[in-house]
């Protein structure tokens, strides 16, 4: 059964993160330990004012009550940690109890995978490989993403955690029991905003399928069924009040809002993510050089902070800035072939993991302030079709190596280098073993121009690696090894995602077809 192959898998990767307790850890430790003691220390009418440490807390109250019971078990373990005028506290004690918080709430992840993948597990590879099957090779994939071992394990965050809610609910979409989807989608906001990115897919999908009848063919308002309407609506009012209701009823909405959203953080993070904007504050920088050698601007006139690492609002030198506007409407633009997708398609689970990835790929590559992390909103869903889908697996070998690559600079230490390394090779050599022999290739799943791409990533990591004591440029250029590997990655993602796009106006297969034709 697939359940064994799942715990298996689960057991041995667990064992692996275990080895990763003492390994380098990012302010994302100290984050997340100052949550935990503002919300045991503090009355909860205090958590968003409090600010002590410049960690403020800045996600949604759901997981601001999840820290909080993590801080009834911390206070067994080191009281110290609790204390909010402890900064930069991370005593032995501290550093195990919240690196096992992190791989013990995975199991609400292994969960979500293994949800998915026994509802289709019927589903037979072109192999009788039991390690190439498509539920092993599910769950290596997913319990072994290297994206989510650097992030989480090592980096520290929790996002396993968050994504095993997210692959609850895709398999409750796959199960049409849709109230029931959205009830967990509605949590999984509650938890991280940043989910809010996919809320369109779900939306326009259950509006379709769900608010109307015959699977939505005729859209006359007779055909409107408010009841449906009522009951996802009655789902996300209730989640919401639980979550905002208390804050809400003593007036701090507006003061939580600020904190979920702060506006003045700029366009790109300090490590710019490789998106449209990376391109962009890339060519500005071109730009200026090239106007600086024409004599065109002064030094002192094309003064910019987009390569300075900060995390602050920053004036372009040649190119008009970029507002919070301007990124939200063409990530609603960017919305378009997921709209397209849903209302043209039949209602199946693959249009709706089709218009998950849409989503996630429009508001990666032209949201504001996005994350280097969230390529993972893009990888994670892709992983289930690339495992029933031949096309999309072709894709998502590209993908998932560009895509993982992006995160290196996430372990800036020079002896992390072979351990991240050897994450992302280990999972490509199993990547293209597997999904080869599932899906029947005789060539390279990728084409020469991919793979030729692909070999400058090899190059940009010798480059980030010796050019600090070759060439000097950690006094000079310290940002250009960054600067290079995110605009070199955004040019691959926005490609897969073109492609992607492309995929959908030409596909309409479902994965229920298929499973059938087996």
């Amino acid at each position: 059964m697939f359940i064994n192959d799942c715990l298996v898998s689960f057991a041995a990767v667990t064992c692996l993160k275990l080895l990763f307790v003492p390994l380098y850890k990012s302010t994302d430790f100290e984050v997340h330990r100052n949550w935990m003691a503002i919300t045991h220390q503090k009355h909860f009418k205090e958590w968003y004012l409090e600010k002590t440490s410049e960690w403020t807390l800045d996600y949604p109250p759901l997981f601001a009550w999840f820290e909080y019971l993590l801080s009834y078990l911390a206070k067994y373990v080191d009281p110290k940690m609790l204390q909010v005028s402890n900064l930069n506290y991370n005593s032995p004690q501290t550093v195990f109890f919240m690196r096992l918080s992190v791989i013990l709430s995975d199991l609400v992840y292994c969960y979500g995978v293994n949800r998915i993948f026994n509802l289709i597990k019927q589903k037979k590879g072109k192999t009788t490989d039991p390690w190439v099957s498509a539920e092993v090779t599910l769950a290596m994939l997913l319990l072994w993403n290297p994206g989510l071992l650097i992030v989480d394990h090592i980096h520290f965050q929790y996002n396993g955690f968050l994504n095993g809610f997210l692959f609850i609910s895709i398999a409750d979409m796959f199960e049409k029991k849709y109230v029931r989807a959205a009830f967990w989608f509605s949590v999984l906001i509650n938890l991280k905003h940043i989910y809010l990115y996919l809320a369109p897919a779900y939306f326009f999908f259950l509006l379709k399928n769900f608010c109307f009848k015959n699977n939505g063919k005729d859209y006359g308002i007779h055909n409107f069924v408010f009841k449906n309407f009522a009951k996802l609506a009655a789902v996300g009012i209730f989640t919401v009040s639980l979550s905002f209701g208390p804050f809400i009823y003593m007036g701090q909405f507006n003061q939580v809002l600020s904190r979920l959203f702060p506006v003045k953080r700029g366009l790109t993070h300090s490590y710019w993510a490789p998106n449209i904007w990376a391109l962009y504050n890339f060519l500005d920088r071109v730009l200026s050089k090239i106007a600086l050698y024409l004599n065109i601007y002064s030094y002192e006139d094309l003064q910019s902070c987009s390569t300075k690492g900060l995390v602050q609002e920053c004036e372009h030198a040649i190119l008009p800035n970029i507002s919070t506007k301007v990124t939200f409407v063409l990530a609603l633009l960017s919305l378009t072939p997921m709209i397209w997708n849903v209302w043209k398609r039949p209602g199946n689970f693959k249009v709706f993991l089709d218009s998950v990835i849409l989503c996630s790929f429009g508001s990666f590559l032209f949201g504001y302030h996005v994350h280097e992390k969230a390529v993972l909103l893009i990888i994670l869903p892709m992983t289930i079709s690339a495992v029933f889908y031949k096309e999309e697996a072709q894709l998502y070998v590209f993908l998932s190596i560009v895509g993982h690559f992006s995160l290196f600079p996430l372990l800036h230490l020079a002896g992390e280098t072979p351990l991240k390394v050897f994450l992302l090779l280990l999972q490509v050599v199993y990547m293209l073993s597997s999904l080869s022999q599932l899906h029947g290739f005789k060539t390279l799943m990728i084409s020469n121009e991919e793979a030729i791409y692909l070999c400058g990533l090899v190059v940009l990591q010798v480059f980030y690696s010796f050019s600090a004591q070759i060439l000097g440029t950690e006094k000079k250029l310290p940002f250009l090894p960054l600067m290079l590997i995110s605009t070199y990655c955004a040019f691959g993602i926005l490609y897969a995602w073109i492609k992607y796009c492309f995929m959908n106006l030409t596909n309409s297969d479902s994965i229920l077809d298929k499973i059938k034709k087996r």
